[in-house]
Formats: structure tokens, sequence, C-alpha cells
């Protein structure tokens, strides 16, 4: 039975991260509804170059990614990190960081994307200055998770860990090997890769921030969140880790995938 008493967790943090998770998720989906429209009427552009579909796609397409999805993951993988260690988040502090440091990000991406400041690369537009934020607060995010998963009071590190810190650490990969990139000015940078090279990072990239952020932290979700509403344990857990060195060892690579 599990004496730990839940006022001795963080749900904070996870309730602000849950909150903004419904937020961002409306105003993504919304504008998603808005560039649609735009195909069936052009004059919703109204004229203007920062309401056209060619800026306002990829603030749809960030918006429902890293700004709902990203908040559903750190607030569910905060959440469900605390309940199967039996432990407190390591740091108030950091991981409110982490919060407030992801909303910056959002913001920012919300005026720079509308006035055509990117970097061309599909879902990774964003330029070099707010490349090196989402950095910082990636680090700051794996901290807290990886520091609070060593003072667990479990034995063993439950499934669903497994899939958020792969997805934690391969997303940080992904992210600082794609956008590795030459400023020459505060708004406007190249990628350090020419021609086909870069084709094929980028989609290195783009096709495994499908696997490990859409699919890798929302599967660390499943395994907690589905057991829990079904009231029943894993049906196998032998099989959750063949499914997770199975996910882990194919998807990267851009042959097998």
């Amino acid at each position: 039975m599990n004496t730990t008493s839940t006022a001795a967790y963080n749900y904070k943090v996870v309730r602000q991260f849950a909150i903004m998770t419904v937020v961002w998720g409306i105003v993504g989906m919304g504008l998603g509804v808005f560039i649609a429209a735009q195909l069936a009427w052009p004059e919703l552009n109204f004229n203007l170059p920062w309401t056209s579909f060619g800026r306002l796609r990829p603030l749809h397409t960030n918006a429902v990614i890293f700004a709902f999805g990203g908040c559903a993951l750190f607030a569910t993988s905060y959440y469900s990190l605390q309940r199967t260690c039996q432990t407190r988040l390591i740091s108030d502090s950091l991981a409110a960081f982490t919060f407030w440091g992801w909303q910056l990000v959002i913001v920012l991406a919300a005026i720079s994307l509308p006035m055509g400041w990117t970097s061309s690369k599909e879902y990774a537009e964003l330029e070099w200055p707010i490349d090196i934020l989402i950095t910082i607060v990636w680090v700051a995010y794996a901290l807290v998770f990886f520091g609070t998963l060593m003072q667990r009071k479990t034995k063993h590190i439950y499934v669903g860990n497994w899939f958020f810190g792969g997805f934690i650490l391969t997303v940080a990969i992904l992210h600082i090997v794609n956008n590795l990139e030459l400023p020459v000015s505060l708004t406007k940078s190249y990628s350090i890769y020419a021609g086909a090279t870069d084709a094929m990072i980028q989609w290195w990239y783009g096709h495994n921030a499908v696997g490990f952020f859409l699919t890798a932290g929302f599967l660390g979700m499943m395994y907690y969140f589905v057991p829990k509403q079904a009231e029943r344990p894993v049906y196998s857990y032998r099989l959750s880790i063949v499914h997770f060195w199975a996910l882990i060892t194919l998807y990267i690579w851009a042959g097998p995938h």
C-alpha cells in the first residue's frame, strides 16, 4: 500500500501545465480551422503578410505539437513520475522554470512565425535565440525528471517512465543536431548543413519528432493512465519492456523507419 501522502507531491506545476494544455489546444486547433478556411476562402488572408496561410500554418503545427502536446507531456510526466516513484519532484523551482520557460517559447513562436522569422525547417521553424531557450528549458526538464527518478522510493522503474525518459533524451539529441546553425542576425540564421545533407538531417529530425515527441512520450502517458482508468495492472510487464526496446531500437534509424 502506498503510504506516501498526496500532499507530499508537487501538483501545482502539473495543474499549470494541464490548464495550458487545454488553452493551447483550443488556440492551436482553432488556428488550424482558420487556415483551412483560407484554402476555401482566400480573402480570409486579409491581404496581410502576417495572416497569410504560409505564415500561420507553421504557427498552427507548432501550437498543436509543441504547445498543446508539449504541455500535456510535461503535465502527465510530472504527475505519473511522482506517483510511480512515490517521491516529490526533486526541485519545485526548476519545475516552475520549465513551465514558465516553455510558455515563453510558445509566446515567442506566436510572435516570430507570423512575422516571417523562420529557419524554414518544418517543425523546427523557430530561429536560433528561441532554439537556445528551448535547449535550456529541456535541460532543466531532464534534470527534474531524471533527478526525481534517481531518488525514487520504489525498487523498479515503471515502464511509463522508460518511455518518458527515452522521449526526453531523444528529443534533446534531435533538437540540437537539427538546429546547428550560423546566425547572421537576431532573426535569421542558416543551417550548417548543405543540400541533401540538410534535407536528410531535417527529416531524420521531423520523422523522429513524430516518433518520440508524439509517440514515445504519449505511450508513457498511456502506460500510466490506461491501467489506472481500467483499474487493472498492465497485462504483461515483460511485453511492455519488449515494446519499449523495439520502439527505441527501430524507430530512430531512417532506413528501418
